[in-house]
This record gives structure tokens, C-alpha cells and sequence, in this order.
């Protein structure tokens, strides 16, 4: 028996995969992976320890006082990371989406 050949599978390629569908799916992970080596990771700092018993926490106040300074800081050096990080991935974004669009448009032609 002959065998058929299914000479419409690419036909619609294009309808399939369509480019803002395409460009949103780059996005998101662009987003959501970063760019090797570009990427910097952004560690949220560990809350302070307080003990329960009050005795505890009196004897060491001085650390666990400076232990939430310290908190604080790193809290902020964290918001501001992960600011920089989501700047720097959705201009990415940008890029690769429209570096998307060119190749679509060279693939048509």
C-alpha cells in the first residue's frame, strides 16, 4: 500500500505560530530564565531569630538588635537587586521580541 504523504503539515505554519503568540511566549521566559551569564541572582535574606524565652532574648538584645539592622540593609540591597534584574529582562524583552519580528519577516519573504 502506498504510503501518503502529509504534504500539509507545515501549510500553516505561520496560522500555528503566529508571531504576537510566539513574541508573548519569548517574553515570558526571557522573563522567567534571564539571559546566561547577564543574569544576576538576587537572595533574599534570612529573617532575624528571636528566642521565645524573654530571658534569652534580653541576654542577647544587642545582637538580635543588630541582627535586624542588618536585616533591614540586606532587605533593601534585595528590593533594589531584583528591581535592577526586572529592568534589565524586560528590555531584553524588548530586544528579543523584535528581533522576533525581524526573522518573521525575513521568513516570509
Amino acid at each position: 500500500m502506498p504510503r501518503m504523504q502529509n504534504t500539509h503539515r507545515y501549510k500553516d505554519y505561520a496560522a500555528v505560530f503566529e508571531p504576537s503568540r510566539v513574541a508573548c511566549t519569548t517574553i515570558v521566559l526571557v522573563t522567567i530564565l534571564g539571559s546566561e551569564g547577564a543574569a544576576e541572582t538576587c537572595l533574599a535574606p534570612a529573617r532575624p531569630f528571636v528566642p521565645n524565652d524573654p530571658a534569652s532574648a534580653k541576654e542577647y538584645e544587642d545582637l538580635i538588635r543588630q541582627d535586624f539592622e542588618n536585616y533591614i540593609s540586606d532587605v533593601q540591597d534585595y528590593f533594589r537587586c531584583m528591581e535592577e534584574e526586572r529592568t534589565r529582562v524586560f528590555t531584553e524583552a524588548q530586544e528579543v521580541s523584535q528581533e522576533y519580528g525581524r526573522f518573521v519577516q525575513a521568513m516570509a519573504k
